[in-house]
């Protein structure tokens, strides 16, 4: 007796159009994202269609909003990846409902509307507020690099800018006499009817890397007067440091010491609650975080609305002039006073009264040196630290698709954006 199997008839057509919520479970993460989509202010984006009558109907920007979000949720940042999943991927088509944005919309959108994109963060955040889910208490604050969209290998330091210049002069010169001869050998020959104003090939290549190691030049002079006026330093015979680095990919980024040797890269910062959602995220060229604590706390009061009763944070952040800053707030700080081996745990906590000489790095110390305060610093590594593993790891964000301080700022905020979705669906989706 033969084998009787289920229908399996690729052939046949439906005789109903299928409901594209049936290609799903209802509980899918894409459907939870386009809920919520629904319920956020887009009317930044929208309106920019509003006014708009000419040209063919564009796609709808609440689609590309769903799509994007998506994308970023489950780690498809590539526009071209995003174009394959909308043709290939079940939840793609049905967020898209069928609709098929080629990589050039969907990058040309996300950079147009990247301003507005960033505003959904504290929207989100609101929302979760409103559900209950963040709690402004305790928060841990780290920081960590994130790979630019150049290499470091495109960066050139101050000091070989001089010497690449007065190499590239002397071989301009050198194909400018070249060009004179050849014009008069040829008017020798032809007679004087040529233009001879006509750059070789040659000479324009080197003209051009001439004129950008001039800007570049002129870049990292202004940063060396900046600094100094910064600092309270006569700015007028302020110098770059001759190994001061300026990358012709992406002026903005810097070269930063990450896990794996000297990156290209920028400093993102990220503020989060003991659930695990992001309360405060920014993006800094700064190498280190020394002078991102002040400025991480206030952003988290923009952008959370609330300001935190304790602060954890590693010893990236300590320094005198930031544990006096942060005594100055009604924030209670745990601040690590120095780098800790894996796996080391704090010794006992020193006998008798502190000397009246303490620093206040030595009361900090001294304060996490204590049972209680050992207790409260130890949480710090399971708040924050897991975050940048999902968003890295998990998700696989280890480098910026754009160019510019500005667009790589609004890149993260769609990136920590979606990592609060991500935590709400697991928590109510």
């Amino acid at each position: 007796m033969a084998k009787t199997y289920r229908p399996y008839v690729p052939e046949q057509d439906l005789l109903l159009p299928p409901s594209l919520r049936d290609w799903l479970p209802e509980d899918h993460l894409a459907f939870f994202v386009s809920d919520l989509i629904d319920h956020l202010d887009l009317s930044a984006i929208t309106k920019v269609y509003e006014d708009e009558e000419r040209g063919y109907p564009p796609y709808h920007p609440v689609m590309l909003t769903k799509v994007l979000v998506y994308g970023y949720c489950v780690g498809v940042f590539s526009s071209r990846r995003l174009q394959r999943r909308l043709l290939e991927d079940i939840p793609f088509r049905v967020l898209a409902a069928g609709n098929a944005p080629d990589f050039r919309t969907i990058a040309d959108f996300r950079k147009t509307h990247l301003t507005a994109l960033q505003g959904l963060f504290e929207q989100v955040l609101q929302m979760a507020r409103e559900l209950g889910a963040v709690r402004v208490g305790r928060v841990a604050l780290d920081g960590s690099k994130v790979k630019a969209n150049a290499s470091k290998h495109k960066a050139m330091s101050y000091d070989r800018m001089r010497e690449k210049q007065r190499q590239l002069r002397a071989e301009v010169k050198q194909l400018l006499a070249q060009a004179e001869a050849a014009d008069a050998a040829e008017d020798t020959e032809y007679g004087a009817d040529r233009r001879g104003d006509e750059l070789p090939a040659e000479l324009q290549r080197r003209e051009g890397r001439l004129a950008r190691i001039r800007e570049a030049k002129r870049v990292l002079e202004a940063r060396a007067k900046d600094a100094a006026a910064a600092a309270g330093d006569p700015s007028d015979t302020a110098k770059p440091d001759p190994k001061a680095q300026y990358n012709f990919t992406d002026p903005e980024s810097r070269i930063m010491k990450g896990p794996d040797g000297f990156v290209q890269a920028y400093n993102t910062q990220i503020a989060v609650d003991e659930q695990q959602l992001i309360v405060g995220q920014a993006v800094t060229q700064e190498t280190n975080d020394k002078r991102q604590l002040m400025p991480m706390i206030t952003i988290i009061k923009e952008q959370s609305g609330v300001t935190p009763t304790h602060l954890l944070a590693d010893a990236g952040y300590c320094s005198d002039e930031n544990l006096a800053a942060i005594a100055a707030t009604p924030i209670d700080a745990y601040i690590s006073t120095r780098k800790q081996k894996h796996g080391e745990r704090p010794g006992p906590c020193p006998r008798g009264p502190l000397p009246r000489t303490a620093t206040r790095v030595d009361r900090m110390s001294r304060k996490l040196h204590r049972k209680a305060g050992a207790a409260v610093y130890a949480a710090r590594k399971a708040i924050v630290e897991p975050v940048f593993g999902q968003i890295k790891q998990a998700r696989g964000f280890r480098q910026f698709l754009l160019r510019g301080l500005e667009k790589v700022q609004g890149e993260w905020s769609l990136v920590c954006t979606t990592h609060n979705i991500l935590k709400l669906y697991r928590l109510y989706g």
